[in-house]
């Protein structure tokens, strides 16, 4: 890994992160005991409460769990990197805002911003501000996201009524889109060399991917949907790209603002898969050539790659595929989650 005076960045906010000397002063005293291994993106990540983060998302996610105060409408896509985040947030905002901005008209803020902007990340926010601010749209509410596991979600979250709308992927497919996705963001933003894909692999198996142990974060939300469905729906990747209008009708229900009859009627529901699909978002001038400013300043094209179910059979060796069928066996065994 090159040293940190070596890197080639333009991002001035991360340099502080780049060695522990710099770090800011509150997180310099929370990771004293923690353990460490080496990072993705910095030198170093850090296992906190059983979760991995670097020390830029620490830093975030102890001051979300200080400062954010949930609101009984607030919704927050709750999902691990790579699992379809930025196409839950287009479809999540496309829905709740469909009032607000109808899917057929041309100037849909889905057309010239990255859903990344609309729905900006929690910690990513509180990283770089102590009360950062969260738009309420034009409904009333605010949706949020986070990469945050459900146990280290801000306590004032359990205290309201808000809604979280969680999604999984296929782990193998998850794997192939994290290295990738990581390798980019190295290079473009950092100057790093990519990470080789049977080392990312492996790290991915032990659970020191970011925010990972990846079965435990995703156990956590499917458990807390059984115990609770009114609070927390779980989604899988899969169905949404076999049947996105059925799942975008769950998501719906869920959030209290079911199709209408008129809305069926009229391709609403069409017209908000179609706008928010993987063809259609890749292909906009703004996801093409345009930056996210909001969290790490790039490129909005590093959150489109292909899209696609199976394509890990491009990357995973047979012994690699069974070994990480293995693992999700034997962590998911008993309790009704199969991916």
């Amino acid at each position: 890994m090159a040293s940190p005076s070596d890197l080639n960045t333009s991002n001035s906010f991360m340099h502080q992160f780049l060695q522990e000397s710099s770090y800011p002063e509150e997180l310099k005293q929370s990771i004293i005991s923690l353990p460490r291994e080496e990072g993705w993106l910095y030198p170093h990540m850090y296992n906190y409460k059983g979760f991995w983060l670097d020390s830029e998302f620490l830093h975030g996610a102890l001051r979300c769990q200080k400062h954010f105060q949930a609101q009984h409408s607030d919704i927050i896509v709750c999902t691990l990197p790579k699992c379809g985040t930025t196409w839950l947030k287009a479809l999540v905002f496309a829905l709740t805002t469909r009032k607000q901005f109808p899917v057929s008209q041309q100037t849909h803020p889905l057309l010239t911003t990255s859903p990344q902007e609309l729905i900006r990340n929690m910690e990513f926010s509180y990283s770089r501000e102590i009360s950062p601010d969260f738009p309420m749209n034009g409904n009333g509410f605010r949706v949020l996201s986070t990469h945050l596991p459900l146990e280290l979600l801000p306590k004032s979250v359990w205290e309201s009524k808000c809604k979280l709308i969680c999604v999984c992927r296929n782990q193998k497919d998850t794997v192939v889109s994290y290295w990738h996705f990581m390798n980019k963001l190295r290079a473009e933003l950092l100057g790093l060399e990519a990470i080789p894909f049977p080392e990312t692999f492996d790290r991915y198996c032990r659970g020191a991917s970011m925010f990972g142990p990846f079965w435990d974060h995703v156990l956590g939300y499917w458990k807390e949907s059984l115990e609770n469905p009114g609070k927390v729906l779980f989604l899988k990747y899969e169905e949404i790209k076999e049947e996105p209008e059925v799942e975008l009708r769950r998501i719906a229900g869920f959030l209290g603002c079911p199709f209408s009859e008129e809305e069926e009627e009229g391709g609403v529901v069409g017209g908000i898969s179609r706008l928010c699909s993987f063809e259609s978002l890749s292909n906009l001038e703004v996801n093409k050539t345009g930056k996210t400013y909001h969290e790490r300043p790039a490129g909005n094209n590093l959150f489109f790659r292909k899209g696609k179910v199976g394509d890990w059979r491009n990357h995973l060796t047979d012994e690699m595929a069974t070994r990480l069928d293995q693992i999700v066996d034997e962590k998911f065994k008993g309790t009704g989650l199969n991916l």
